[in-house]
């Protein structure tokens, strides 16, 4: 098997330990050397560490499901004032391009914050903003990078400038984006909020600051700080994967807490997926789990956010 074979390759061809690697270099416990070096061992037939490295990184040309330039929707860059964050933010704003029927009136709709994974605004998640578009939705997308330029657009730059974040200040930027959004011309009123990764723990700490939020979905998010679990009013769906080791271990806290505090929650773990699961982007990807997450995250939004 040679290096460009590779790229179609899904994540039950690779070794456990290959997956395991590539989620610590994820996560920034190990740099890009420490992974090369760990995958080195399984590097055979042809296949090189660095090969295997490129395979399970995003392609995002490839998955990319919603053109910038489909008709059907309407997409704009924003900036968004950000006090306590220290000035400004700017995020991807996406809403359905369709017009009222003639002579009636404009459709409110329902408001969601698309909170990236530890790469920023990439365009795998601009895409997730217009799919959620396509499904009738206002998605607001901010990037945590903007402080540093925005998405770079490379991988490896943006774990780097990531690592560099001030979080504290994240943290109020995105409280800053919610705001800002339920305030967007066309919106219901209703806020919901869904995160990946990183995000995931984003959109969990947001419930914790934003009693007016109605619904979040973190996909293999980090538990919140439990003792602030009580101040949640929103609905919450978490996400898992079944292969999650480090965001698995945060959930039994956090599911006490979240019964004790009477919060209205259903959570899901998808047998035999890993950490990033509904990321077409790489082999991580599992379609079957994230066409039914995809689903259950719509049906729960519309219940939540259109009444």
């Amino acid at each position: 098997m040679t290096d460009r074979e590779t790229a179609r390759r899904t994540a039950a061809d690779f070794p456990p330990e290959v997956l395991k690697l590539f989620d610590k270099y994820v996560h920034g416990a190990i740099d890009r050397r420490g992974f090369l070096d760990g995958a080195a061992r399984f590097a055979v037939g042809g296949v090189t560490a660095a090969g295997l490295l490129e395979a399970l990184s995003p392609n995002f040309a490839a998955a990319q499901q919603v053109p910038k330039t489909d008709a059907r929707i309407k997409a704009e860059t924003v900036d968004f004032p950000s006090p306590q964050g220290y000035g400004t933010g700017r995020g991807y704003l996406v809403r359905p391009a369709s017009a009222p029927p003639s002579g009636g009136a404009p459709t409110r709709l329902p408001l969601v914050l698309v909170v990236h994974e530890n790469r920023g605004l990439n365009p795998h998640i601009e895409d997730i903003a217009r799919r959620l578009a396509l499904d009738n939705f206002i998605a607001f997308a901010p990037d945590a990078l903007f402080t540093f330029g925005g998405y770079p657009g490379n991988e490896d730059q943006a774990r780097d400038l990531f690592a560099k974040l001030d979080q504290a200040k994240t943290r109020e930027d995105f409280v800053a984006a919610a705001e800002y959004l339920k305030g967007v011309p066309g919106g219901n009123g209703k806020l919901g909020a869904v995160g990946f990764c990183w995000g995931g723990g984003m959109v969990n700490t947001l419930a914790t600051r934003l009693p007016d939020l109605n619904a979040i979905v973190p996909f293999y998010g980090q538990a919140p700080a439990i003792d602030q679990v009580p101040k949640i009013k929103a609905a919450v769906l978490p996400m898992f994967a079944d292969e999650d080791e480090r965001i698995n271990a945060t959930w039994p806290a956090y599911d006490a807490a979240l019964k004790a505090a009477g919060v209205r929650y259903a959570a899901f773990r998808y047998p035999g997926t890993q950490h990033g699961f509904n990321n077409d982007t790489t082999p991580r990807y599992d379609a079957n789990a994230a066409k039914l997450a995809w689903q259950r995250m719509l049906a729960f939004f519309n219940q939540e956010l259109r009444r």
